[in-house]
């Protein structure tokens, strides 16, 4: 099983699309948390999310253990397919995403370039980037 880990960043919503089931964490670049690079992380097929419209920390974006799944079908009444399909992104605490496998890129980019996620350019850019799928 991988897992996304970035401690130590600041990341926020900044995007969700209702109607595509489209969602998108982001962290930008900052003297604060002493980065160069901008960090997105994408959950597609949406079903459920319990967010934080701010992480401070970073994330840690995991499958949801057996315990985990079981207390989110209790509580959030949740078919067995949905639970087994819930991603955890904190690094501690109980948000979560249930969706397909989410993907992360990562860039050296300004805050007034586009989105990593931007679906309408071609893929892979014309500048260094990296990526990845956690599964």
């Amino acid at each position: 099983m991988s897992e996304f880990v970035r401690e130590g960043r600041l990341f926020r919503v900044v995007s969700f699309a209702p109607s595509h089931r489209q969602l998108i964490l982001r962290s930008d670049a900052t003297l604060i948390d002493g980065t160069d690079t901008r960090v997105e992380v994408y959950f597609g097929h949406v079903e459920l999310m319990f967010l934080r419209p701010i992480y401070r920390e970073g994330l840690r974006v995991r499958r949801a253990s057996d315990a985990e799944s079981v207390a989110l079908r209790e509580r959030h009444g949740l078919a067995a397919d949905d639970a087994s399909a819930a991603w955890m992104i904190e690094l501690r605490g109980d948000s979560f995403v249930v969706s397909g496998a989410p993907a992360w890129r990562e860039a050296v980019r300004r805050f007034e370039d586009p989105p990593l996620f931007d679906f309408s350019q071609p893929w892979p850019p014309d500048f260094p980037v990296q990526s990845g799928l956690v599964d």
